[in-house]
């Protein structure tokens, strides 16, 4: 009887198991002039995009009103958050809305972030769901004038990073400054790796360089150190990060080639450049990377396909 037993239990868990929704990898993206709002790409394999289409959500708020730089993480209740760049100049926060199924979306909201009314913008939010700590963290780059010493870059484009943590994107800390690396950076991502074990995969904006680099911590709000020397070509940006079996995928936005890039690593210190190994929708600009349930993925390609029937 014993063995009946565990015997049901070990086919139980097998058909539980089984019965489990396999995930898809989707990239969130824009359109240039960003105007037009989120778009969206799937991929079974991590390594070649098929277009979503869009858009699936149009930016309201924001003084110019556009969607730029779009990234989604998936809650532990299953709701998929999303932040995104609001205005090129003059905001002083950024875009926010939520959806259970990236095809209907919360009524759209415009977060102030900055105190600071000499803040020249508040580019590229990127959301990080901290596990440990059940709380989401927002990270984003803003310049203000004369605060910190700069290289070659103007003071309206002598960028730093900050952050804000919330709970339920109703109350958020207070803003403080989550990176000075003594030079312009912007587009970070943060990357768990394991017990603390965190990686920052982010771009020095300095005018000698405009490309990708790394750096490690023991916390997903650092201090970080040891940044690495770059490992993409000049006029590169946008990185997100995406784990394929045991290596990262860092696709980039490698816009002065007019074209988009992806390294693969196993460690952060030695990179490979496989742009030549994956494909992207035509006109696909940087956002990130997450996973969804293929029902999600079915009803908005079914939605797409209905959409262009009529």
């Amino acid at each position: 009887m014993r063995n009946q037993i565990v015997a049901f239990g070990i086919a139980l868990l097998a058909l539980i198991s089984c019965s489990k929704e396999k995930g898809v990898y989707v990239f969130s993206t824009f359109r240039e002039p960003a105007d037009k709002g989120l778009f969206l790409a799937y991929s079974e394999d991590g390594y070649h995009w098929n277009d979503l289409g869009g858009p699936w959500l149009k930016p309201e708020v924001g003084q110019q009103k556009v969607m730029r730089d779009p990234s989604v993480v998936q809650g532990p209740d299953g709701t998929f958050h999303m932040v995104w760049t609001s205005s090129w100049r003059g905001d002083l926060g950024f875009g926010y809305a939520n959806s259970k199924d990236l095809i209907h979306w919360s009524e759209e909201q415009f977060i102030t972030v900055m105190t600071d009314t000499a803040t020249v913008n508040v580019w590229a939010p990127e959301l990080f769901y901290d596990d440990d700590n059940d709380r989401f963290i927002i990270i984003w780059a803003s310049t203000i004038p004369f605060k910190f010493e700069k290289g070659e870059e103007e003071e309206k484009n002598n960028h730093r990073m900050y952050y804000t943590t919330t709970k339920d994107f109703k109350s958020f800390t207070d803003t403080k400054l989550f990176l000075d690396p003594d030079f312009s950076v912007i587009d970070c991502v943060i990357v768990k790796r394991g017990v603390k074990d965190y990686v920052l995969v982010l771009k020095d904006n300095t005018r000698p360089n405009r490309n990708i680099k790394v750096a490690f911590g023991e916390t997903p709000l650092g201090p970080w150190n040891d940044i690495s020397e770059p490992f993409t070509g000049f006029l590169s940006e946008g990185p997100t990060v995406v784990k394929v079996g045991e290596d990262y995928l860092i696709y980039y936005d490698d816009y002065g080639n007019k074209k988009y890039g992806c390294a693969r690593t196993g460690d952060f210190k030695s990179f490979e450049d496989i742009s030549d190994q994956v494909s992207l929708p035509e006109g696909h600009k940087h956002g990130t990377i997450f996973k969804a349930k293929q029902s999600v993925v079915d009803a908005l390609m079914k939605k797409t396909i209905a959409d262009t029937e009529n």
